[in-house]
């Protein structure tokens, strides 16, 4: 407990001491305002988009769009990217089929074929919620496909050993041991989700925290800017501080194998 208390008093005071750093660079006029807002104009600037939203829309119409586009695009990229990925990792006749066009497409950057996308699907949400899906659907693959292979195959001969068949020993031995690796591939994928987030929403999009950090640096609004980036960041943090919660009541037995 204490260590863990020390780690929060360190994360804290580097977090302290970027603050202090900002306020004194920005106060003190070592740089323009442009270039950096001070603290206080970007609190004023989120007052003012809280209260009056940004371009005619309110705040959590915003908020709430971005949301939807990155769980959506989440929740589609689980639900397909892990059966197949835990598939490939089990059978060497999946994996044939399905890798090399995974690895073909994953270091594709998002813009590079986003036009394509809004060619073949619109200007909608379609397109954008398929661009954070490709975006989100690669790491947790890939993540499954480790997480089967990095098994200790003891578990397995154990679990044959003892008359289980293919799927007793899939759904208790393979998938539990894989867990811890899909969890850490979902949390990459969310990462990878936010970045990609900026672009889906710069193309043919008149909402969303990422369109508006877009809109403001076509304007030199480098509060709203400063105030969309954090607000991204912060969702991070809180989804990623939320995924480990709750990797830690679900794989309860990571690190005591």
């Amino acid at each position: 407990m204490s260590h863990k208390r020390s780690e929060i008093r360190i994360t804290g005071a580097v977090w302290l001491c970027l603050l202090v750093l900002w306020i004194l660079v920005t106060n003190t006029g070592l740089v323009s305002s442009i270039l950096i807002p001070s603290p206080q104009a970007v609190w004023r600037t989120f007052v003012g988009v809280l209260i009056h939203g940004y371009n005619g829309i309110p705040f959590w119409q915003h908020l709430g769009i971005t949301l939807w586009r990155l769980f959506a695009a989440l929740l589609l990229a689980i639900l397909t990217a892990v059966p197949i990925g835990l598939g490939s990792g089990v059978s060497p006749k999946i994996y044939a089929a399905v890798d090399s066009l995974i690895q073909f497409y994953r270091p594709i950057p998002p813009l590079a074929y986003y036009t394509l996308l809004i060619l073949w699907f619109g200007i909608g949400e379609g397109s954008k919620i398929l661009l954070l899906y490709l975006a989100a659907f690669a790491p947790i693959y890939l993540a499954c496909v480790e997480g089967v292979h990095h098994l200790n195959n003891e578990y397995l001969l154990s679990a044959r050993s003892l008359g289980a068949g293919k799927w007793t020993t899939f759904r208790y031995v393979t998938l539990p041991g894989a867990l811890p690796d899909i969890f850490t591939g979902i949390r990459t994928a969310m990462g990878v989700s936010f970045s990609t987030l900026v672009a889906a929403e710069m193309v043919a999009a008149t909402s969303g925290i990422g369109w508006m950090v877009i809109d403001a640096s076509k304007y030199l609004k480098s509060s709203v800017m400063f105030l969309g980036i954090f607000i991204l960041g912060g969702l991070g943090l809180l989804l990623d501080w939320f995924l480990r919660v709750l990797e830690r009541h679900i794989v309860f037995w990571k690190g005591h194998e």
